[in-house]
Formats: C-alpha cells, structure tokens, sequence
C-alpha cells in the first residue's frame, strides 16, 4: 500500500495541532487542513507531562539550581522560526504550556473549529493521548484528523508475503524499495492554499514563552554547533549534500565529518522525511551513488523500527522483543551501580567508551558508531541491564526517539529483532584502533591522553606504569584503570545468554 489520497471533509474552520513536525513545508496535517477548511489556526502545545518529569529529575540531582535541557532551547528556538514563517503567510503559532488533553479541545472550543489536524504519533503514550483528545472533541461535535507524515512507509503498509510484519531488516528494505513509487516521496504543496491561514485573535497573539518561562534555563545549547529550525535543516543538508558521495568511507569514523547530523531535524520535523528520502534515492540511483545509497538505507532502519514499535506497543513498557531474554540474569548490587555509574561519566578506563560518553553528555550527540560500541560495552562487558542504557540516552540524545533508540539498545543487547547474535561482542580496543586509528577522536574529549602515542592511546594499561610515566600519566591519577577485563567479561556474556 503506497500513500493514499485522503478524502478529508471539508470544513470551515481548522486548527492544526504541530508536535513532532516543526516546518510549514511539506507538511501533511498542514496541507490538509488549509485544502479542506476556509480558515486555519496553528497551536504547539508544551507537553507539562512531558517537561514536569524532566524538571523534577533535575531537581532531584541538582536541587539549587533550575533544569537544563538542550532540547528544550532546540523546540523553542524552532518554534520561533516556524511562527515567524506563519506569520509572513498571513497567520502565526499558538504556544500553550500545559496537558494537550485539557488544552487542545478547550482552544478547538474558543476558536469554534469544525476539525483539529495532526499529524500522526507511534508511540503507546501519544496514541493514548491522541485517543483522548478525539473524545473530548467528538464530545463537543468536533473531528480528529490525523496523517502520516514522520516516515515513508508505517504500521502495516509493508508486511510479508505470509501478510505479517517483518522482523528483519534486510527483507523489508528490499520490500520497501519495490513498494516506492514517486507519489510517495511527493511534497505537500502547502504553499498553495497558505492563504487560508487565519491571523491570530488578540487574546492569542502573544510572543512565544521564553526558556525561563517553561521552568529551565540556559545550558550550552547556544555553544554547540546545531541550528534550529528549517533554515538550520536546510544548512546541514546543504553542507552533507556536499560530501554525500564519502560517506559510505567516512560515516563510522568518529573523529572525521562523516555523517548528516540531521537526525535531531528529523526527530523534530524541521526538515521532511520525504525530502531526505527523495534526495537520497535520486542520487543512489547514479553511477557514484554509494553513499547515498548508504543513507537511504540508515533512512529506510527508520522506518523499520517505528514499525516494529507500531506491532509490538509492548516494547514501550520495557519489554525484550524476544521475549526469552526477559528472563536474563543481569549484575545488580553495589558493583554493578558503581560500573553503571563509570559508563554514564565516562570513567570505565577504556578511552573510546570513555569519550563517546563524554561527547554524549557534553553535547547530546553520540556518533553512531559509538552508540553501538557504548551500548555493547555496557551490556556485554559490564553485563548491566540494557534498559538502564536506553533509559540514559533518552536522557541525554538530543535525538532522543524512543523508536530508535529502543532498537539500537536491543539490537546492541541482542535481545531484539534483527538483534546481533549474543556471541558477537565488540571489542572496544579494536574497534578504538579500527576506527580512531590516530585517537583524534579520543584526544578530543581526553585531553589527559593526548600526549600518548596512537600504539597506547586505545588501551594505556598495556604500556606499562614505567612508559606512561614518560608521557605524563598515571593510571588511577590522571586517567582510570580499566573497570573490567573485556576477555573475562565475554566469557561471562556467553554464559549468560547461553545459560
């Protein structure tokens, strides 16, 4: 099943509910909303079920100071663009602070709309959410339309020739790629029925709240390299575009300009899915199109992991996909939480883990080689519970997705679909030398290190105390020793998932 043309009612009024789709282009609520209804109003609502939880974590670790959090200042600086944009077509953003379940339909009341647009959400909690909106509104004789609009293809538009969902990937990107036709990657043409956009009544035109006024406060947001909005989307892909031919080459070295950095837009809708998908296909499609190829098929494990949490809604709830690995002893007790701790701040003794967690809560952004290797080395060498690790990275990922990062941690765990089979255990120092083979990466965020040689900056134990002293370090000093043996940790690992 390709996208379908809705046939969508036609309304007098509308009001567009933005969530994870922070653009007025190629938007598919937008777009439906402005063709079938005369006036259209747009509301983002700061989700307080969402951010309460976040500020009273906060406050709990650091309880004089008020919470931080980088994508916060991300929305907030996207939003600004998105109702300056609206506002240049005739109309502007509502921003409300509170539970879109009470607000949505008192705002869809005061407006007196016919209908409220959305674009679809996957996640058990937004379905939950969404279910309750559409009864409070069908209570007041108003209609929930809702579209898809975050991936190309969802839920069961792809499934097997037994009619079931896939559960590996390679056979449903090969399905993927047979379903695709131009229609599918197609652009919304919102601009051609903008003018339907209402100008916002006076009780509602007001500026935006400010990051004070949303409970947080500035963090080092304004320091990192990350533009906000469309115009920040648009930026990035320009420059990616310009070396999308190296990136087969270039994406799994951490300390190179390998990959997009577009999945935090992506994450927020500043940039549409079919654009990257489209751009990314036309160009696979040519004689030097391997790279491109390679990003069309880290796009296409995007739509195959919303579609694993679409058929399987347990998974939000904690749940291994395989569901015989739910049973699986992991280490607890003191020893565990303090080795749990070390990965969390960087400090396990084995510097590419080290840095890659360093990245992470420094910048919010972990390379995806890195993400892989993190996970595997919390899981397999520490042998600590992958959800605690999945748990950290919601916390931490300015991307954070729980689609996605849910499907990396099994993945990396092996108890997921598709999942690395348990024996295959990274091995940090290799892939340290395989992949940041100079330690550029390593010498980034472990400045201590930085005067070590490339044939000990992957594991400093092994040069001895006598010759790392000559570089001016000293393990447990300067930088820790290794928390835990990895060949030691891998015979425990298959013991464990061999029983």
């Amino acid at each position: 099943m390709t996208r379908v043309r809705h046939s969508t009612d036609t309304f007098d009024t509308g009001l567009v509910w933005f969530r994870r789709d922070l653009r007025n282009t190629d938007n598919a609520a937008l777009y439906y909303a402005l063709k079938h209804c005369e006036r259209v109003w747009c509301v983002f609502v700061f989700d307080t079920t969402i951010l309460q939880p976040l500020i009273d974590k906060w406050q709990a670790r650091h309880p004089r100071t008020r919470a931080q959090d980088r994508r916060v200042e991300f929305i907030l600086a996207s939003l600004r663009e998105l109702d300056e944009a609206l506002r240049g077509q005739g109309g502007g953003l509502i921003v409300l602070y509170g539970d879109p379940t009470e607000l949505v339909p008192k705002l869809a009341s005061e407006l007196q709309v016919d209908a409220v647009f959305a674009n679809h959400d996957y996640e058990p909690a937004a379905i939950e959410r969404d279910e309750a909106v559409r009864e409070h509104l069908a209570d007041a004789g108003r209609a929930l339309r809702t579209f898809k609009d975050q991936v190309i293809f969802e839920r069961a538009e792809l499934l097997t020739g037994q009619n079931k969902p896939f559960t590996v990937f390679t056979p449903y990107k090969n399905a993927w790629l047979r379903q695709l036709t131009g229609f599918d990657l197609k652009p919304y043409p919102v601009e051609t029925y903008a003018s339907r956009l209402a100008s916002l009544p006076p009780r509602l035109n007001r500026q935006l709240p400010t990051l004070e006024q949303l409970g947080f406060a500035p963090g080092n947001f304004a320091d990192l390299e990350l533009p906000a909005g469309m115009s920040g989307a648009q930026r990035l892909l320009d420059d990616f575009l310009s070396r999308i031919d190296s990136y087969a080459e270039r994406r799994d070295f951490p300390a190179v300009k390998g990959p997009s950095y577009l999945s935090v837009h992506l994450r927020f809708g500043t940039v549409s899915i079919r654009t990257l998908a489209r751009l990314a296909h036309e160009m696979s499609l040519q004689p030097d199109g391997r790279g491109a190829a390679t990003w069309l098929s880290e796009l296409v494990w995007r739509d195959f992991y919303f579609m694993i949490l679409a058929h399987h809604p347990r998974l939000a709830g904690g749940a291994s996909f395989r569901a015989e690995y739910d049973q699986l002893r992991w280490e607890q007790g003191p020893q565990a939480d303090a080795a749990f701790a070390a990965w969390c701040e960087g400090r396990t003794g084995y510097p590419l883990i080290d840095a890659a967690m360093l990245q992470l809560n420094r910048t919010g952004y972990m390379h995806n080689r890195l993400r892989m290797v993190a996970a595997s080395f919390l899981v397999k060498d520490l042998g600590v519970d992958w959800r605690l690790g999945e748990r950290y990275f919601a916390e931490q990922l300015n991307d954070y997705d729980f689609a996605a990062n849910n499907g990396g941690w099994q993945w990396a765990a092996s108890t997921g679909c598709d999942a690395q089979p348990y024996f295959r255990i990274f091995n940090p120092v290799t892939q340290s030398e395989r992949f940041d083979a100079d330690g550029r990466f390593i010498k980034r965020y472990l400045p201590q290190l930085a005067g070590l040689p490339a044939k000990w900056i992957h594991a400093p134990w092994l040069a001895g105390a006598e010759r790392l002293a000559e570089f001016g370090v000293a393990l447990g000093r300067d930088y820790p020793a290794p928390i835990v043996d990895h060949a030691q940790a891998r015979a425990r690992t298959l013991a464990r998932f061999g029983k």
